[in-house]
């Protein structure tokens, strides 16, 4: 029944919302920030999204049964440098110079850390994971699946996508989007929904209008932009 309800309410988007299309058959509107489909393929990307949605809610199980994580590469060494993503996030954000588990320096053993989930200070790599703050299952429900391997790459290895935090914490949030989902610490919640639309906008991936209105509500908690002022 959603899928059909989509169907027929896409012509009176593109009614509603004229404008350029990008290479997905959508657009971005400027008024009210969702990303709205107007033709193939985003349209049946997003009829299949809903399909599966449907299917979850009946079935009592992951939205998105065609996601396979290992068409996902991660954790990969691009640098040449025997460092993997997860060693170079650890080494960029560690707020003292790293120690290395191995000679070669390869492996992150300790550092100092916040976890921006939690708040709190952590100082032993192995209790952090690195989170895909947009989640590889979320993107690949949201347009990725249709993504050649070289752009799933690319995604799943961005260092704007990667966060250090507490292991819990990351298992916690699973695929989860903002409005199924937010960290506890709510200091963090003005950067969460800013850094989470980016990776949206930039990777051109839909936006559900329950995720659209939980990032206006964080956008709530961004302190106010200084005034420009006119010389």
């Amino acid at each position: 029944m959603r899928a059909l309800l989509w169907l027929l309410l896409f012509p009176l988007m593109a009614i509603a919302h004229p404008g350029g299309l990008d290479a997905q058959g959508g657009h971005r509107d400027r008024q009210g920030g969702q990303y709205h489909c107007h033709r193939d393929p985003c349209l049946s990307n997003q009829v299949l999204q809903q399909q599966a949605i449907d299917e979850a809610e009946q079935e009592n199980r992951s939205f998105s049964t065609l996601y396979d994580r290992r068409e996902w590469p991660h954790w990969l060494d691009l640098s040449g440098n025997c460092r993997d993503a997860r060693a170079e996030i650890l080494i960029e954000t560690s707020r003292i110079s790293v120690d290395f588990h191995d000679a070669r320096k390869c492996v992150v053993d300790r550092g100092e850390w916040i976890d921006p989930y939690s708040g709190e200070r952590v100082f032993d790599a192995s209790e952090l994971d690195i989170d895909h703050l947009v989640p590889l299952k979320h993107a690949h429900g949201h347009g990725g699946h249709n993504w050649p391997t070289s752009r799933r790459r690319d995604f799943a290895n961005d260092p704007s996508n990667l966060l250090p935090v507490k292991a819990s914490l990351n298992r916690s949030k699973g695929s989860s989007s903002p409005d199924q989902w937010l960290p506890p610490n709510k200091d963090y919640w003005c950067e969460y929904g800013r850094r989470w639309s980016s990776v949206k906008s930039h990777y051109q991936l839909m936006v559900t209008p329950p995720e659209q209105a939980t990032l206006e509500q964080l956008a709530s908690h961004c302190p106010p932009s200084k005034d420009i002022v006119q010389h």
